[in-house]
């Protein structure tokens, strides 16, 4: 083999594995040739899955729109490809960089590389040796294997986090496939109901201060879009509109009044406007908190 064909193998070689620039690759990655590499992991899917059945060894996502890595290991690698082709999987997973980089950038943009068959014992010590090599972004631990259970991120892993997920609208496809991946039986709630005591936990988190929009008001911005939104959309047989007009009567003080509005008359009371719906909507008789009748006017 010339001199000419060992450069232009090693430059081949260096560009699979993401480095361009062939003056500046040290000398030990001259003696990195890849397993396999696919180029396109969503159209490679069948083809990763079929050769690396009953297969241990060590992987490389790399992003073909920012050159960022992740180098991985396992001691099945069709059960964890499996996993990373799976939605539901990166959901769950999002404190995992690359978990979120997959979402955001979707998987045609990630090459998938096998960088070395090894017996599982030797997983982690091949791992870690490829990590000191390419020193791969989306790699958040400190060491291969490390769990985070019971520890926290650092702030450089918080911004990687949020960085694989900034700055990107996702594909009525992608969002189609979370869609699917929450809805009926998938959903983690679907069959079940909360507690009593899980409701009042969940509804105090909301009450006050502990409100996100405590002390705030909606821009006038934000008001016209809520509104458009809401347009066209049926209401509650029997609720009546914001600008139903309505007579209160107050059983405890024999007083009668009437408002111009639904909403005038809870802000008059100090009682929540869809109180005042439901009461309508439910063809409700029995005194609200055993004081207030509404009627339509």
């Amino acid at each position: 083999m010339s001199s000419s064909d060992l450069v232009s193998m090693f430059s081949t070689t260096a560009g699979l594995l993401g480095f361009h620039n062939f003056t500046s690759i040290p000398f030990v990655l001259c003696a990195i040739i890849p397993i396999k590499t696919y180029s396109n992991t969503e159209a490679d899917k069948s083809k990763i899955l079929k050769e690396n059945t009953n297969k241990s060894g060590i992987y490389m996502f790399q992003n073909s729109k920012n050159g960022k890595r992740y180098i991985g290991s396992a001691e099945n690698l069709k059960r964890r490809f499996n996993e990373y082709f799976n939605i539901n999987y990166l959901l769950r997973n999002q404190s995992m960089a690359i978990c979120c980089a997959l979402i955001k950038h979707e998987y045609p943009n990630f090459s998938l590389t096998i960088i070395e068959y090894c017996s599982p014992d030797k997983l982690l010590i091949r791992e870690k040796h490829y990590w000191d090599i390419f020193n791969p972004e989306y790699n958040i631990a400190k060491e291969p294997g490390a769990p985070m259970s019971g520890r926290k991120h650092s702030e450089e892993s918080k911004t990687k986090i949020s960085d694989a997920m900034t700055g990107k609208t996702l594909t009525d496809e992608t969002k189609t496939k979370i869609s699917d991946a929450l809805t009926g039986e998938n959903h983690p709630m679907f069959g079940k109901n909360h507690t009593e005591e899980t409701k009042k936990i969940m509804s105090d988190t909301k009450k006050g201060e502990k409100n996100p929009m405590y002390g705030k008001n909606h821009t006038e911005e934000t008001k016209t879009i809520m509104s458009e939104a809401n347009k066209g959309r049926p209401r509650p047989e029997g609720a009546g509109s914001p600008f139903q007009q309505i007579e209160v009567t107050d059983i405890k003080n024999n007083t009668t009044t009437s408002y111009n509005s639904i909403s005038e008359a809870a802000k008059a009371l100090n009682i929540n406007i869809c109180r005042i719906s439901d009461y309508f909507s439910r063809n409700q008789q029995k005194p609200y908190k055993g004081q207030y009748t509404f009627k339509k006017l």
